[in-house]
Parts: structure tokens; C-alpha cells; sequence
């Protein structure tokens, strides 16, 4: 990739962010200390509050549970009938035991911020405190969301059908994340669907058990499972416009109970299927369907599909996407945005942003001689914390450019 060339980069941060970037860092370790999984962000939550307080910022507790919405009206919109953008960051830990060497691991056996989420709020935090030192010359509200359980199964949902996006109407949504597939100090986005969706399915595939010395009077499921893992990788390479992104997995086979010579009554599959267009995404069931029918009938088993439809496309709006854009290439330099990066990868930022327009992007945090190369997900996940404050530092920009472009009229309000 030619980002991969790019060396880490820290980039100066004004006088206000360096004025939190300490606090940013120990708010960060704190929580990567003390993870807590999704739904379960009792304590985190209770740090994010703490915060909020200090800064007099009034908010909503106890949102699907854990969540917190803050709302901060700017000055220069004193009647609070500006246009109002959403921050959002997610605070959910992984059930990952963490390998991976930090001085402030996880204390929780079973459980770690392996995805970068202690960041994001510790981030948010600061740009929060930032922005309330700043809010004389805010010409609009900054909504803070604090969001439970991005990870499994999705706190996005339920914070919209608490609110978040009313009272008042959002105009705009802007989401970032730390991103280990990236070098320190560049960002990544797209003007466009930037993560695909992600749903799960289940497929039970059912035949006749017996000895394993005479098959011929058996209905053997593993072979029939073995024959539909291999004719669904066709949905993508035979079904799918070869210009459209899909992935299908088979990530996991169930059959038997141990005896090794026994033929089961049944295999289960388990998988996951994405993609970026909504007509691929809705394709995909009666396309599974179709090729496990068919295998199945041929070879005398019987199926069950079971279809999990967890989140759809993280997907910008360009000109919301421009603005954030921009405002990357003034702090990092024009060699380090990359406008064109996308993930198969899935968030539930999709669901704010298939509500309101806005911008999710990636911000790098991998550098190799700090140990900070593994994948997300790993149990020896590492991030350059060096990023943390230059993160923020775009954040508060580009919230700072959103609004005054909403307040201009350059991006069309919904309120």
C-alpha cells in the first residue's frame, strides 16, 4: 500500500490540546487498565461523568444502559437554535486476555481494550475540554456521545431510539479511530462507504448418523458441510459484479462429539458475510440459501438458514468528509490523508450515519519500533500513544469546521 512507506509523524498541537494531552494520557491508561465489555461500562461511564462535571458540561446518564450524552451550546448561538453536531466515541473492551506487555494491561483477567475504544473516549474527553474553553466562539452545540457495546451487539441502535439525535435535531455526525493499519500520524477516509456491513448466519445442515465403516447407509452432513464451504465462495467470485467489495467467511464448523469413528446427524456452519453496496448486503441470504439448498438436495442432507443481520455500511457523506479532509491535510500535510482507504471491517457508526450526514476516518496509531504493529482484535493490540493528542487536535478542528459550515450554510442543516 503507499501509505506503508510513510515513517510516524507527530504533528504540533495547539496551546489548548497540549493543556489536556497529560490528562489524555492518563485517562487512556486508566481505562486500558479497568476494561469493561459492552453494556457493562459501569465504571468507565462513571470516569466519563467525573469529567463531564469538572467541565459543567450537563448531560444524560444511563442511555441503553451505560451511555452518556453531553451537550455543549456554543456562544455565539446563545438562543441554542445553531446546528448541532455529534461527536460520538465508543467505550466497550474485547472478552480478549491481554498479551501484550503495556505497564497498564488489563487488570481484569479475560478482558482488554484491544480495539482502541479506551482511546476513543479518553480522546473525546479532551477534545470535550477543549471545546468548553472555546465555546464563546462556538457557533452552534457539540453533542458528546459516549457509546456502550460497539463491539457486540451494537450500542448505536439503542442510543437513537434514546435520543441522541433529537433534542436538539443533529445536523452533522463526526466519529474517528484509531487504526493500527496505518502509520502513526496519518488519517484515512472516504468519501464514501468507508466499512462494510457485517451480519451473521447460521446454517445447520442435517443428514443420517451411523458408523463410520459403513457410510453408505448414512447421511454424512460433514461431507455435505465440506461441499457447501467450498460452493459458497462462489457467491462472491461467480454471484457478485467483480466491481463490487464482498467477503463471505465460514469462520467455524461444528460436527460430531468427539468419537471418531461415528458419522454425526448434523454440521453447523457459522459465518459472517459484507460488503459496502445494500443491494450485495440484501443479496446475500437467498443466495446462501439457494447454494445450500442445492448441495444438499444433491448429496440427500437437509439445511436450516439462520440470518443475523447485525450492522450495515459505514458510509460518509463527501461533503462532510471534505471538511474533515481538509482539515487532516492542514495538521498533517498533504502526503499523509488518504481519501480512498476502506475496511471490511464493520462499525455501528453506520447507524448514526444512516440517520445524519457525516465522517468517520481512521487515524493512524501503528509504529513498529514501539511495538505498536498487531492487529486489531490481538491480544498484543498496541497503540502509539503519541497519536492520542494529535487525534484530538483533529477532532476539535474538524468539529470546529463542520459547525461553521452548517452555520454558513456551505452544509445543509436538518433542524
Amino acid at each position: 500500500m503507499r501509505h506503508a512507506h510513510l515513517p510516524p509523524f507527530i504533528p504540533p498541537v495547539s496551546a489548548d490540546v497540549a493543556a489536556e494531552e497529560e490528562r489524555l494520557l492518563r485517562t487512556r491508561r486508566d481505562l486500558h487498565a479497568h476494561p469493561e465489555l459492552g453494556f457493562q461500562e459501569t465504571r468507565t461511564s462513571g470516569v466519563v461523568r467525573e469529567r463531564l462535571d469538572e467541565l459543567g458540561i450537563p448531560y444524560r446518564a444511563g442511555l441503553a444502559g451505560t451511555g452518556v450524552a453531553a451537550l455543549l451550546q456554543g456562544g455565539l448561538a446563545p438562543s441554542g437554535d445553531g446546528p448541532t453536531l455529534l461527536l460520538r466515541a465508543d467505550m466497550d473492551a474485547l472478552p480478549i486476555h491481554e498479551e501484550s506487555g503495556e505497564p497498564f494491561a488489563s487488570t481484569v483477567p479475560g478482558r482488554m481494550h484491544a480495539c482502541g475504544h479506551d482511546g476513543h473516549t479518553a480522546i473525546l474527553l479532551a477534545v470535550a475540554g477543549v471545546l468548553s474553553r472555546r465555546r464563546d466562539r462556538l457557533p452552534g452545540n457539540v453533542k458528546f456521545v459516549f457509546q456502550p457495546a460497539e463491539e457486540d451487539p451494537g450500542g448505536a441502535r439503542p442510543l437513537i431510539e434514546a435520543g441522541v439525535l433529537r433534542d436538539p435535531t443533529v445536523d452533522a455526525a463526526v466519529g474517528l479511530h484509531l487504526w493500527t493499519q496505518l502509520p502513526a500520524g496519518t488519517v484515512g477516509t472516504s468519501p464514501g462507504p468507508l466499512m462494510a456491513s457485517a451480519d451473521e448466519f447460521t446454517l445447520e445442515i442435517r443428514g443420517r448418523g451411523g458408523h463410520a465403516a459403513a457410510p453408505h447407509v448414512c447421511i454424512d452432513p460433514v461431507v455435505a458441510a465440506a461441499h457447501v464451504i467450498t460452493a459458497l465462495q462462489t457467491i462472491v467470485s461467480r454471484s457478485t459484479d467483480p466491481l463490487q467489495s464482498a467477503v463471505l467467511t465460514v469462520a467455524r464448523v461444528d460436527a460430531g462429539e468427539g468419537a471418531y469413528n461415528v458419522i454425526p446427524d448434523r454440521a453447523t456452519l457459522r459465518g459472517t458475510a459484507r460488503a459496502f453496496d445494500p443491494a450485495v448486503r440484501a443479496a446475500f441470504p437467498e443466495r446462501i440459501e439457494r447454494v445450500a439448498r442445492g448441495v444438499c438436495e444433491a448429496l440427500g442432507a437437509t439445511h436450516e438458514l439462520r440470518w443475523q443481520p447485525y450492522y450495515p455500511p459505514v458510509v460518509n457523506d463527501p461533503a462532510v468528509a471534505a471538511v474533515v479532509a481538509s482539515e487532516a491535510r492542514r495538521l498533517l500535510g498533504e502526503d499523509r490523508v488518504f481519501e480512498d482507504v476502506r475496511s471490511m471491517g464493520a462499525e455501528d457508526m453506520s447507524f448514526y450515519l444512516r440517520e445524519v450526514p457525516g465522517c468517520f476516518f481512521f487515524f493512524g496509531a501503528a509504529n513498529p519500533a514501539k511495538g505498536a504493529a498487531h492487529p486489531h482484535h490481538n491480544p498484543r493490540f498496541r497503540i502509539d500513544e503519541d497519536v492520542l493528542a494529535p487525534a484530538a487536535e483533529l477532532l476539535v478542528r474538524s468539529a470546529e469546521a463542520v459547525l461553521e459550515a452548517l452555520a454558513s450554510g456551505a452544509l445543509p442543516r436538518r433542524g
